[in-house]
């Protein structure tokens, strides 16, 4: 995380005139007057107007939803809110780490929101979490959402918070609130459903009959690994947001960032435990793996042992000697084949017995 200054010439740019954004892009916009939705001009906003207008009003700021916008899409934004361009080439970069800056007056924060695939049992293929990022803007007037992916819609937030006024009155670090805070329950929503296929997992790793394999128990651990990449890095933005580094913000927010982290850090112990579990199923299976090997080397190595004896009586028999009495013997090859057979039982016994067969 990087919690960023930026100073110098760099000037947000700010519109004298009208402008507007791809249309595609846009899932929604709204003006909101102390809590209160007053336009709702979605896909069709003016956001040089809608903008200015917020500006000039007391308690007001704009909610605009993008998804995944186009460069020129999304050039045409910045340049009406006045975003940092740097902020923007991380907006462009689809793979982008968790993170939080400010630019001047306007913070850029990037949180990546996580999805549990339901599915029937864990694979060599499975996939178990989706993941997708969402990069938010926050200015003293307004709030930009970009999304990437289908991982996280916010239309139903933005619609739930439209019933809260007095939540939304508190401006436009409310959604901010609002989002994180879902994020975060999604977090432990997952971390519950994951908890079921690491219980699974180890029930089978000590069950009898076809045990799970081992590309099973890596793939469970490399789709922890992505939920691991999207839950630990949010900490120290929660951390920031709820601490001194934010002073500015209204107290009563920053008190409800710092509820958000503490959900936060127990869906945080919960993923580092699933990590320490998988280690030692891993571990667990390759001892039997090794147990398994050891065990059929020791059939083999009985089996050999029981051929070798007929084997040196047919050599011994089979080199052809003038001066072998037994050659002769009436009674010379039925005594042989039952002492072949007498001596192949005694061995297996004995084999069997000392847990080799």
């Amino acid at each position: 995380m990087r919690v960023l200054d930026v100073r110098g010439d760099w000037q947000p740019a700010r519109p004298a005139g009208r402008g507007r954004a791809d249309h595609t892009a846009i899932v929604g916009c709204d003006l909101f007057v102390d809590g209160v939705a007053v336009e709702s001009p979605g896909p069709a906003a003016d956001l040089a107007q809608l903008y200015e207008k917020a500006r000039n009003e007391d308690g007001a700021f704009v909610w605009l939803g993008l998804h995944e916008p186009t460069e020129a899409a999304l050039s045409r934004v910045a340049e009406v809110f006045g975003l940092h361009p740097l902020a923007l080439e991380d907006v462009l970069h689809r793979e982008q780490r968790v993170k939080l800056e400010r630019y001047e007056d306007v913070v850029f924060l990037v949180v990546r929101a996580a999805r549990y695939v339901e599915h029937e049992r864990v694979t060599a293929t499975s996939e178990i979490v989706s993941t997708g990022f969402v990069r938010l803007f926050v200015g003293p007037h307004f709030v930009i959402t970009v999304r990437q992916g289908t991982v996280m819609e916010l239309s139903s937030l933005r619609a739930d918070l439209s019933s809260h006024p007095a939540t939304l009155a508190q401006g436009p670090w409310s959604v901010v609130h609002a989002i994180l805070d879902r994020l975060v329950d999604a977090y432990v929503d997952i971390a519950t459903a994951v908890q079921t296929d690491v219980d699974q997992t180890e029930a089978a790793v000590f069950a009898s009959g076809t045990p799970v394999t081992i590309e099973q128990i890596y793939q469970l651990k490399r789709q922890l690994m992505k939920f691991r990449g999207a839950v630990l890095p949010l900490q120290r933005p929660l951390a920031a947001l709820g601490g001194k580094q934010f002073a500015d913000l209204p107290k009563e927010i920053r008190r409800y960032f710092g509820d958000v982290a503490d959900h936060h850090n127990a869906a945080v112990e919960q993923v580092l435990a699933f990590d320490d579990v998988l280690n030692a199923l891993l571990q667990a299976r390759l001892a039997q793996l090794t147990v398994d090997q050891n065990n059929d080397m020791r059939k083999i190595a009985s089996w050999a042992a029981i051929a070798a004896l007929p084997t040196a009586v047919a050599g011994i028999y089979g080199m052809n000697f003038s001066h072998m009495p037994e050659l002769t013997w009436r009674y010379g090859y039925p005594t042989i084949v039952l002492l072949l057979l007498v001596s192949a039982t005694v061995l297996y016994r004995v084999l069997r017995r000392a847990g080799w067969l």
